[in-house]
C-alpha cells in the first residue's frame, strides 16, 4: 500500500520522533578513571573535578599509609551521584532521614551512593573503610578503624595543596558538648554494641579524638604501633593501651582532653605535584534515567513483601525500553530474582544475543542454573544444569577474569562435590578476595576452605579483620565465632547458606615509613 500526502508527512514525523526516542541520551554521565566509576546527573566538568578529587585522596592516603601511590586496585569502586535524596532512596527505600551517603558491600556489587555537593565527608569516611579493608590486613579494633575514617574524611583537597587532620564541627560540638565515653568501653566496643544514646553520640568523636592524639606526635605514633600490634595479637584492649602509652585510662582522658582544648589540633599540609588523572566521560542512554538506580537497587536485597511489586515495575519500565542492554539487564535481573523467571531468561538470552559477552547476563543465567541444580532431584538433571552453569561462566571470565563474583559463582558451583576444595578451588576463591576483600561472603567462604585444608592460622588471620569491622553485623558475629572455635580446638560452625555480609555502612549521623612513589616533590 502506497502513503501519500498527509500520510505520508505523518509517517515521516512518526520515524523521526521514534529515532530521536531512540537515541536519545540520559541525564546521566559515566566517568571512568584508574580507581573510580562515577555515575552522575550533574555537569560534565563538576563530574571530573569530582573524580579528580577522589583519585588525590586515594594516593594521599597511599603515600601517608606508605604504600605505593601507583598501584591500580584490583577493582574500581563504582559510585553514584545523586541529584538529591530521592536519589538514594531509589536504591535504599529504607534510607535514614539525615543519611547523605552509603556504602554497599554486596555480593552482586560493591558500590557507593551519594548525594552530590551535600556532604562529601561523609562518601569520604566510607572510602577510607574500603580502602582500609582493600589495603590493610591487619585487624585493626573498631575504634581505630572509625577514627582512621574519622581523621581523613575531612580532607581538604585544593589542587597540590592537601590538608588532613581537620575536624568536623558535628564530632567537634559532641566532644565539647556530649558525655564523653568511657574509653574502656570505646576500646572494647563497636558502634553497634553501644546502648546508652549519649555515648553513642560521642564514639565516632572521641575515636576520632584519640586518632588525631596519636597521629599528631612521632613518639605517640610508635607507641599506637605497639598498641595495634599487641591487640591484633590476641591481647587486652585496656591494658594494650594503658602499657603502650604508660598512662591508665584516667590520665589518657586528662590527656586528650588536654589536647582538645589547646584549639590548635596538627593539621598535616601536603603539597606535590599530583598528576590529573586520565578520565573518561560517556553519557549513558535515556534508559539510565529511569533504571540506573532501581538496578542498583536489586542488587542489595529486598524485603520479601516488595519483591513482587518491584519485580513487576522494573518489567513495565524495562518494557519501554526495548532492546537497550541496561533495560534487558535490569528486566532479566528482576525476572530471575523477584518475578517471572522466564521472562527473564528470555531477557537476558536476548542481550546475550546483542552483547555476546555482557558479564552480568552470563552471571545472572548461570545463577539461576545453580539454584535450579540444588532445587531438583534427578541426579542426571542437576548435572545437566551445572553443566550449563559452566559454560556461562567460561564466557564470563573470559570476559572479565577479574570479575569477583564470577569467581564467587565458580566456587559455589564447585562447592560439596567430591575432593572440594583442591588446589584450584583454592585458587579461586583466593583470586576473589583479592578482587573483594571487603566483602564478607568471599571473606567466609575463603576461610572456611583454608580451615577445611588445615590452614587454620591464614584463616584466622583472614577472620579477624571481619570480626572487628565496626559494621559487620552477622558476618562479623560469624567471624568471631569461628575464631573462636578455631582457638578452643572446637569444630568450626558451618556456614549453612550463603552469606552476602550486605552490611550498609552508614557512620553516624548528626542529632611513617615514605611511599615507594611519593609525590613529586612532595613536602609535609
Amino acid at each position: 500500500m502506497r502513503i501519500s500526502g498527509l500520510g505520508a508527512v505523518l509517517a515521516v514525523a512518526l520515524a523521526a520522533l521514534t529515532l530521536t526516542a531512540t537515541t536519545a541520551r540520559a541525564d546521566w554521565l559515566k566517568a571512568e578513571s584508574e580507581r573510580f566509576i562515577v555515575y552522575s546527573e550533574g555537569s560534565e566538568r563538576s563530574l571530573r573535578e569530582y573524580v579528580q578529587k577522589l583519585e588525590t585522596f586515594d594516593r594521599v592516603m597511599r603515600y601517608r599509609s606508605g604504600f605505593p601511590m601507583n598501584e591500580a586496585p584490583a577493582r574500581k569502586l563504582p559510585i553514584y551521584l545523586v541529584n538529591s535524596r530521592s536519589g538514594l532512596l531509589r536504591v535504599h527505600p529504607s534510607t535514614p532521614q539525615n543519611v547523605v551517603g552509603t556504602y554497599f558491600p554486596t555480593s552482586e556489587d560493591i558500590f557507593a551512593v551519594a548525594v552530590r555537593g551535600e556532604n562529601d565527608e561523609i562518601l569520604l569516611h566510607e572510602y577510607v573503610h574500603h580502602f582500609m579493608l582493600g589495603s590493610m590486613s591487619a585487624a585493626y579494633p573498631g575504634w581505630f578503624v572509625e577514627g582512621f575514617a574519622e581523621y581523613y574524611m575531612t580532607a581538604d583537597i585544593d589542587g597540590g595543596k592537601i590538608q588532613v587532620g581537620g575536624y568536623s564541627e558535628n564530632r567537634a560540638y559532641w566532644l565539647f558538648n556530649g558525655s564523653w565515653i568511657p574509653l574502656e568501653m570505646l576500646l572494647r566496643s563497636r558502634p553497634a554494641e553501644i546502648t546508652r544514646s549519649s555515648y553513642r553520640e560521642t564514639y565516632y568523636p572521641v575515636a576520632w579524638l584519640l586518632t588525631h592524639w596519636f597521629f599528631s606526635d612521632p613518639a605517640r605514633l610508635q607507641q599506637l604501633s605497639a598498641y595495634l600490634t599487641s591487640v591484633g595479637n590476641g591481647g587486652d584492649p585496656v591494658e594494650a593501651m594503658e602499657t603502650a602509652t604508660g598512662m591508665t585510662m584516667g590520665e589518657l582522658r586528662t590527656a586528650l582532653r588536654r589536647y582538645l582544648n589547646q584549639r590548635s589540633l596538627v593539621v598535616r599540609v601536603i603539597t606535590g605535584d599530583f598528576p590529573p588523572a586520565d578520565i573518561t566521560v560517556t553519557r549513558l542512554p535515556r534508559s539510565a534515567n529511569d533504571l540506573l538506580l532501581i538496578n542498583q537497587r536489586l542488587k542489595i536485597g529486598v524485603e520479601d513483601e516488595d519483591r513482587a511489586a518491584l519485580g513487576q515495575e522494573v518489567a513495565s519500565i524495562a518494557a519501554r525500553h526495548g532492546d537497550d542492554p541496561l533495560a534487558l539487564l535490569a528486566a532479566g535481573h528482576a525476572g530471575m530474582h523477584f518475578g517471572d523467571r522466564p521472562a527473564g531468561e528470555r531477557a537476558l538470552q536476548r542481550l546475550i544475543e546483542l552483547e555476546p559477552d555482557n558479564v552480568e547476563a552470563l552471571q545472572f543465567l548461570a545463577q539461576e542454573r545453580l539454584r535450579r541444580a540444588r532445587d531438583v532431584e534427578d541426579a542426571a538433571e542437576s548435572m545437566a544444569l551445572k553443566r550449563e552453569a559452566r559454560t556461562y561462566l567460561g564466557r564470563a571470565y573470559a570476559a572479565a577474569d577479574n570479575d569477583y563474583r564470577t569467581l564467587m559463582l565458580i566456587s559455589e558451583m564447585r562447592s560439596g562435590a567430591p575432593g572440594y576444595p583442591n588446589e584450584n578451588d583454592m585458587l579461586t576463591l583466593g583470586l576473589a578476595f583479592e578482587r573483594a576483600p571487603q566483602l564478607a561472603e568471599v571473606r567466609l567462604s575463603y576461610a572456611a576452605a583454608l580451615i577445611e585444608t588445615d590452614e587454620k592460622e591464614d584463616a584466622v588471620r583472614l577472620l579477624k579483620p571481619l570480626a572487628n569491622n565496626p559494621h559487620g553485623g552477622g558476618a562479623s558475629d560469624m567471624a568471631a565465632r569461628m575464631i573462636a572455635a578455631l582457638e578452643s580446638g572446637e569444630p568450626s560452625p558451618t556456614l549453612e547458606e550463603p552469606l552476602d555480609g550486605a552490611t550498609v555502612s552508614q557512620p553516624e549521623s548528626p542529632s611513617e615509613d615514605s611511599p615507594e612513589s611519593p609525590p613529586a616533590p612532595a613536602s609535609e
